[in-house]
């Protein structure tokens, strides 16, 4: 089985270096992952995009990665923020441009989108972005998006089914330099081809964040990284669960695969600061009209939780989309990135409330104390 850490991608992309421990940004497209009112999160504002790229692409940052947004989730308040964000294919193009080092990523809802079409925008910005881009595949789980798009939501299996012959479509498409035809359960191509080819090759890396079983077995069989949600903080849990999907990989596809997660960051001075910071922008200005809304999609409901195990879950949700709490002093949160790393985490995408603030607060001391940890490398 070949190692990711030998992919001849690596000439190219960020995402196969030899940093142990890979760092991300997610949500830079649009009002961030922060589920609040307070005055300084994020906006869907293009100069805001601008800086946050930049501000990341100059530390060495590898993976820019944004959501897939056509609709929020308060259906009362069709301009509510949740539903702000920029197209995600044009916005990596732009992104291609203006950066050199980070790896730039389209998300992609299958349902809302042509394997023909996507194939050609892939490569595109491949050859805007040097070999740089990215594609971060979703099956579709939104009904009142897709509805927008007069597709059907097809039930679990069915969505994982069609995404898998959605990236059979994309891989013909990059490696067939002839005219080809496809007849499948969802598409059908006549004398397809797509010229120019993507750079890297046999295509560029793609990126499924698959936590069901079949999810899991998609991730394992397509994707170059999987996007995991960790189920507890407990190392030892950690560990496990990230040794599950790689030997799952593995042994059922012959595959070595990425594991990445996500976090938000709240890096302050002392502990106390940033636990003010969090209770400030979460409990204090916490938007609970979106959190309502995001949890009905999901089908998540009071009764099937207990009370204070819901409050946790609505409280991270609102700091930063449910992901691992990352708070503090740099120390603290070097080593909160180190355990994560020690279990076998390869990479992590982080959001803040304001991107360029926190950016640069993670530049200038979180990331020489991963240097110093042998964690990264220096960026030059």
């Amino acid at each position: 089985m070949k190692s990711w850490r030998d992919d001849p991608r690596s000439e190219t992309n960020p995402l196969f270096n030899s940093n142990r421990l890979k760092l991300g940004t997610f949500g830079t497209n649009g009002g961030g992952v922060a589920m609040t009112t307070a005055p300084e999160a994020a906006r869907a504002r293009w100069a805001d995009c601008e800086s946050a790229a930049l501000a990341a692409d100059a530390c060495g940052i590898e993976a820019q990665v944004p959501f897939a947004r056509w609709k929020g989730y308060v259906s009362e308040h069709p301009d509510h923020r949740s539903g702000q964000a920029f197209d995600c294919y044009t916005w990596a193009a732009a992104h291609a441009q203006m950066t050199k080092r980070s790896a730039i990523f389209a998300t992609s809802h299958v349902p809302t989108i042509h394997p023909l079409m996507a194939a050609k925008q892939c490569a595109t910005i491949d050859h805007i972005s040097e070999g740089r881009f990215g594609l971060n595949v979703v099956a579709g789980w939104n009904k009142p998006e897709l509805d927008m798009f007069g597709a059907s939501m097809r039930e679990h299996e069915g969505r994982y089914e069609q995404a898998a012959e959605w990236i059979e479509v994309l891989d013909k498409l990059w490696t067939h330099g002839e005219a080809f035809d496809f007849e499948g359960k969802f598409y059908r191509l006549s004398r397809a081809i797509s010229m120019p080819r993507p750079l890297q090759a046999p295509r560029p890396p793609i990126m499924n964040a698959g936590t069901s079983e079949v999810g899991r077995h998609f991730a394992a069989k397509y994707a170059d990284l999987a996007f995991v949600i960790l189920t507890s903080e407990d190392p030892d849990q950690i560990r496990a669960q990230v040794r599950a999907y790689k030997e799952l990989a593995a042994k059922e596809y012959g595959r070595d695969i990425q594991i990445w997660s996500y976090g938000f960051v709240i890096q302050r001075d002392t502990f106390a600061e940033a636990q003010r910071f969090f209770d400030y922008y979460v409990h204090e200005k916490g938007d609970e009209e979106a959190v309502e809304g995001w949890m009905k999609l999901q089908g998540m409901h009071a009764h099937i939780l207990p009370a204070g195990q819901l409050e946790v879950l609505r409280s991270r949700f609102k700091a930063g989309g449910g992901g691992v709490p990352l708070m503090g002093t740099p120390d603290q949160i070097t080593q909160k990135l180190s355990m994560l790393s020690a279990c076998g985490v390869d990479g992590m995408l982080l959001s803040w409330l304001n991107y360029e603030d926190g950016i640069q607060r993670l530049a200038a001391e979180v990331l020489p104390r991963l240097v110093h940890a042998g964690l990264r490398q220096a960026a030059t």
